[in-house]
């Protein structure tokens, strides 16, 4: 089970050229052609992946940047009034949005291993030299947090198909709301 999508991708490409496409008849040439194309663009994928936030918050800066010249130039009746003014209403929670995504989902998922890093060093102390009542403490929350966790990646991976009771795992949508 491998949640990262740049790994998983790359094990599906990796299957793919290694196992499926020389199991193809080679006189099956649109079956050929197909796999390559699938293997094409699983590889660009996983080089888009790394860099669409970046792609998509670069577009942001420039549409709000433009947004200014498009308002100045706008000249015209009420339609074209209204529409400056819903344009500056737009240009204003794209900037709110943009300054709240400064941070990259690479700062969050190194944010997230630095987590994970520090927490298992306190529960180490802890265990080592704390005492008994902040031992037990530490290990309630850390099993209520990790009990959290794993429903989310059992549904985060729900349809790799390895849970033996699907309906009893509640969508990913649903615990990324609460």
């Amino acid at each position: 089970m491998q949640m990262r999508p740049q790994i998983q991708l790359q094990a599906v490409i990796k299957a793919l050229g290694d196992v499926v496409l020389p199991a193809i008849d080679p006189d099956n040439r649109l079956a050929l052609e197909q796999g390559k194309l699938a293997i094409g663009l699983l590889t660009l994928l996983a080089q888009q992946l790394p860099v669409q936030f970046a792609f998509d918050c670069d577009e942001l800066a420039r549409l709000i940047a433009t947004s200014g010249e498009l308002a100045n130039a706008a000249q015209g009746g009420a339609g074209t009034q209204a529409a400056v003014a819903a344009l500056d209403d737009a240009t204003l929670a794209a900037g709110r949005t943009l300054d709240a995504a400064r941070s990259s989902p690479a700062d969050v998922e190194a944010a997230v291993r630095a987590m994970r890093a520090a927490t298992g060093v306190l529960v180490t102390e802890v265990h080592r030299d704390g005492d008994t009542a902040s031992q037990a403490t530490v290990q309630t929350a850390v099993l209520a947090m990790s009990k959290q966790q794993l429903l989310r990646e059992r549904s985060m991976l729900l349809m790799q198909g390895w849970e033996p009771d699907p309906k009893a795992v509640p969508p990913l949508a649903d615990l990324l709301a609460r």
